[in-house]
């Protein structure tokens, strides 16, 4: 076996390896290279090299978020560790652990004018959950800090980092270990909630004939058949989901926005919940945001295991447990109660569907009507991620088979790792992977196509619009040179020679027929990764999406 000289180097790989961390994200550099050496020599690890920092870290953050176990990443000193800051928040905020391992120059020579050299140590310091800034000695210290770091990311899901200086020589290597290092098992506590512990809110929940509850982004079947059910048999329960749940019933309400944007003050006041029990990560509705922030609820319970944001401004208790841990205590204590409150909103449910079909059987080739053939085109049991701004809004507006895995990066809700996040997470997940984007989001992150990993059964949907759509749909737009330049970013850029240039498969869609054809073919194709490339008209595709409100009553 071959392994770096530098001792620290040596510890660190080691304890990486006894905590079960083998996916391993290299980018290229110097500083770096005792790290290197060590996890590419190492056939217990899988390593990647991705050149992009960017891309790097989003591309580990896909495999993450799919094995749901820490992904090292390794870069080298200086700006490149900077690169990881997109993916790092975004780890944070969706509860993904990652581990960044940087390499450093040794203090001494911080701060004196030497290339690549920055102030690295606790650099990710507002969102890291722990920070190891190593010595340049092997340590019992150093040691202790590397398993609390890894320790950390695993037991509190999230991004942590440790910091490593390495002076020079970097390449030497040896073919013994010089160390022995230290581990430091980390307490997995059973998670257990009491009934004196829910007793009092089951009071308040058997007294309230109007109840909400309210998903954001959820892992797929992670929660209980029996929960669900006993949400979909009690008259005094709404459940509202978006398309990034992944929790599915007939009864539960998928379409938040098509639902509530008709409302009047009167439907909102008739709407507002006594109780609003939440779980799950991050909603992408800013109308139910609105909604609960104007017409607030008298409970807001939240429930998870680490974290609960007052998003609403009415939190009045978070349970820090497992939501099927606290349900299957909780529920137990609850009885059924008189009420109309799911029938009535049952009853808007039917009728929105009804005027939503009839729209959309009339509406002209758009975004909307190409969201709508792909969505519901997906081959079941596949992998979906989608891109943020316009996609996932769209989705939220079609309905989408049980079978599909729905993934988005809703933590940041940024643009700038979508597509390197997919392609990580078509690595890790066996299933097929479908992947719809709009084009800013793919142009910008167009260096994730740079690598040697995309699965040969994974596509690329990219909703050519122009530009920015979003921006035409938000208060404020005008058709002026300066929001065509600055908001929307005008562009007449296609993805044909981005997809010749890293071999993947291209066609185009410009109408209903042509977008058919090109489905068909798209997922026939499984020899290689592909890209089907959907045309929309810039200029009318926010008229037909806002005139969709207006046709819902």
């Amino acid at each position: 076996m071959i392994y770096p000289k530098i001792p620290l180097a040596q510890s660190i790989i080691e304890i990486c390896l006894a905590k079960g961390i083998t996916n391993i994200i290299i980018s290229p550099g110097s500083r770096n290279a005792p790290l290197t050496i060590g996890f590419v020599n190492n056939p217990a690890f899988k390593c990647y090299s991705i050149a992009d920092e960017r891309c790097a870290a989003f591309f580990g953050l896909g495999i993450a978020q799919q094995t749901a176990h820490p992904v090292a990443l390794v870069c080298t000193s200086g700006s490149a560790l900077l690169n990881y800051y997109p993916a790092f928040a975004e780890a944070f905020y969706s509860q993904i652990p990652l581990v960044v391992i940087s390499a450093d120059r040794p203090q001494s020579k911080i701060d004196i004018g030497d290339g690549q050299t920055i102030r690295q140590e606790n650099v990710f310091e507002n969102h890291s959950l722990y920070n190891a800034n190593l010595l340049e000695d092997v340590s019992a210290e150093n040691d202790l800090k590397i398993n609390v770091a890894i320790n950390t990311a695993i037991s509190q899901k999230g991004p942590v980092h440790i910091n490593a200086p390495f002076e020079e020589p970097l390449y030497e290597t040896v073919s013994e270990l010089s160390v022995t290092v230290n581990t430091v098992a980390f307490a997995n506590a059973t998670q257990t909630i009491s009934i004196d512990d829910v007793s009092e809110f089951a009071t308040i929940w058997n007294n309230a004939t109007k109840k909400m509850i309210l998903v954001g982004v959820n892992e797929p079947n992670a929660v209980n058949e029996k929960v669900i059910e006993a949400f979909a048999k009690d008259e005094s329960v709404v459940v509202l989901t978006e398309t990034t749940s992944n929790l599915h019933h007939d009864t539960f309400i998928n379409n938040i926005d098509t639902i509530i944007t008709p409302f009047t003050n009167e439907d909102f006041e008739n709407f507002r919940p006594e109780i609003l029990v939440t779980f799950g990560g991050m909603v992408v509705s800013k109308r139910i945001k609105a909604f609960l922030r104007k017409y607030k609820p008298k409970h807001h319970w939240h429930i998870d295991s680490w974290r609960a944001y007052d998003t609403f401004g009415a939190l009045t208790h978070h349970f820090e447990v497992n939501p099927n841990v606290f349900f299957e205590t909780f529920l137990p204590l609850t009885n059924a109660i008189e009420s109309n409150y799911f029938n009535q909103l049952e009853a808007v449910k039917a009728l929105r569907k009804l005027k939503s079909e009839i729209y959309l059987d009339k509406i002209p080739f758009s975004d909307f009507k190409v969201f709508e053939s792909v969505i519901q085109g997906l081959p079941i049991n596949s992998h979906l991620q989608i891109s943020n701004s316009s996609a996932i809004r769209y989705a939220q507006l079609i309905d989408i088979h049980p079978t599909i895995e729905v993934y988005c990066n809703r933590g940041t809700s940024g643009i700038d790792g979508s597509t390197s996040t997919a392609i990580g997470a078509a690595v890790a997940n066996t299933k097929p992977t479908i992947f719809i984007t709009g084009d800013i989001g793919f142009l910008y992150d167009s260096n994730a196509l740079w690598n040697s990993y995309i699965p040969k059964n994974f596509k690329i949907i990219l909703i050519n619009n122009g530009g920015g759509g979003i921006f035409r749909i938000l208060p404020g737009h005008e058709e002026t040179p300066v929001f065509n330049t600055f908001f929307e970013t005008s562009h007449c850029l296609t993805a044909e020679h981005l997809a010749k240039m890293y071999g993947l498969e291209y066609t185009i869609a410009s109408d209903e027929v042509s977008l058919e054809s090109g489905l068909i073919a798209l997922y026939a194709q499984n020899d290689t990764p592909c890209i089907l490339e959907v045309f929309t008209p810039t200029l009318q595709n926010d008229s037909i999406l806002l005139q969709f409100f207006k046709e819902l009553v």
